[in-house]
C-alpha cells in the first residue's frame, strides 16, 4: 500500500521547456489555451501499472472522455466500470481540472495522466 499526494493546476507543467518559453512569451490566454489543445494524446506522469494494465487504462481512459465530452463524472463512471469487469472491483477514478489529491492505493495498481493538455485522470485500486 502506497500513500501519493500531489496538486493538479490549471496549467500543465509538463510541456517541453522551449514549448514552455513560446506560450509564456504569447501575448493572449487564448493562445497559451489553445497551444495546450493541441495535445491530445494520453501523458502518464505517474503510473507503477504493468504494462497490459496501463495500456488498457489509458485507451479507456481516452475512450471514455471522448465518448462522454460534455461530462466528466459519466466519463469516470465508464472508466470505473470497464476498470471493474477487466481488472475486478474496487476501482476508484477523478477525472477533471485543478484538484489536488492524498490517496492510498494497492501497489502496481495507480495512474495519473492528462488528456487534451490540462485533464487530468486518476485512476486507483484500493479494496
Amino acid at each position: 500500500v502506497r500513500r501519493i499526494t500531489a496538486t493538479h493546476a490549471r496549467t500543465h507543467p509538463h510541456i517541453h521547456t522551449s514549448m514552455a518559453t513560446e506560450v509564456m512569451a504569447a501575448p493572449a490566454a487564448k493562445e497559451e489555451l489553445d497551444i495546450r489543445k493541441n495535445f491530445n494524446f494520453a501523458l502518464a506522469v505517474q503510473c507503477d501499472m504493468g504494462d497490459e494494465m496501463l495500456q488498457e487504462c489509458q485507451e479507456t481512459a481516452v475512450t471514455a472522455i471522448e465518448k462522454h465530452s460534455s461530462s466528466n463524472e459519466a466519463a469516470a463512471k465508464y472508466l470505473k466500470d470497464t476498470m471493474d469487469k477487466k481488472f475486478g472491483p474496487a476501482w476508484h477514478v477523478v477525472i477533471g481540472e485543478g484538484f489536488g489529491f492524498e490517496i492510498v492505493h494497492e501497489a502496481k495498481h495507480l495512474l495519473y495522466m492528462f488528456f487534451n493538455g490540462s485533464l487530468a485522470v486518476l485512476v486507483w485500486r484500493c479494496s
